[in-house]
């Protein structure tokens, strides 16, 4: 502790370590622990509500909860190869391509939630393909517990002090110990707990359960999709960006458009898709 200067704000926690616990050379992290329960969890709520004929259009439900059961070994795969590749591919590629035995150390952290989302979509649009399943209804099943796990493991980013914000004045800025500079920041990854995660949950329960809104498939996706595009774009104001591809760098330099929300905008616009086809559907109690 006395080997860093004082802070002027809130100084990170050391009690938080982002390993849990050693057993002998095996360390378990708290990022890894956030991806399993944000994983059971959806996988919980998705049998919940596919169990409540009632919220779904002429009491039927697109699927089972044991084919939900089934897909989850599949989902998981999905979501660690493409949050991975995306992180590898277009995050860091230079990084690993120069270390690419780290590829595979995931429990150093490094995933990228937009290649997660697209690896779980593929595995989705699969299996509801073999299985003959409704992919809205699919879809809206999964989106529907998934800002739980996102907001999790945006709290162990905060564990893990990565993906800080910018430097500010405001009385819950904190300090962390591996900024070089050790200045007060935003704690930018609470933000995005909140806003992509927790808040995000309560508004597909409230549209759920009050509005009936899973009898048009395709509403949560397209709700959960919007919001969290604006979402992590608002957030991305505070935090400060990840290295930007060269490319972008050039094209976006000084305009505070950063890679992130480049990245959100396709899912605005997917949202939005998702909502508009939702009309073709007519509304059953």
């Amino acid at each position: 502790m006395n080997d860093f200067p004082f802070c002027p704000a809130i100084a990170f926690p050391l009690f938080l370590d982002p390993v849990i616990i050693h057993l002998g050379p095996i360390a378990f992290h708290w990022y890894g622990l956030g991806y399993v329960v944000g994983i059971l969890f959806a996988w919980w709520y998705a049998q919940e509500l596919l169990k409540k004929k009632s919220l779904w259009s002429k009491n039927q439900a697109p699927m089972t909860p044991q084919q939900i059961s089934d897909f989850v070994t599949l989902g998981t795969i999905g979501i660690v190869v493409g949050g991975r590749l995306g992180q590898v591919l277009v995050w860091d590629p230079v990084y690993y391509f120069n270390h690419p035995s780290d590829i595979i150390a995931l429990w150093d952290g490094g995933m990228s939630f937009h290649g997660g989302l697209i690896g779980i979509i593929t595995a989705m649009l699969w299996f509801s393909y073999k299985n003959n399943i409704n992919v809205w209804g699919m879809f809206d099943t999964i989106a529907a517990g998934a800002p739980i796990g996102i907001g999790i493991v945006r709290i162990c980013n905060f564990i893990n002090q990565e993906l800080w914000g910018h430097v500010t004045t405001v009385p819950w800025a904190v300090c962390f110990y591996n900024d070089p500079q050790y200045l007060p920041r935003h704690p930018s990854q609470l933000y995005e707990a909140l806003m992509e995660g927790f808040l995000l949950f309560i508004i597909l329960a409230i549209v759920i359960f009050s509005f009936k809104a899973l009898k048009r498939p395709g509403t949560i996706t397209g709700i959960f999709n919007i919001s969290y595009g604006i979402a992590r774009s608002i957030s991305e104001i505070f935090r400060v960006p990840q290295e930007d591809p060269e490319w972008f760098a050039v094209l976006f330099y000084s305009t505070g458009f950063t890679y992130g929300m480049a990245l959100s905008l396709p899912m605005i616009l997917f949202g939005c898709y998702a909502l508009l086809q939702t009309f073709k559907y007519k509304f059953t109690k």
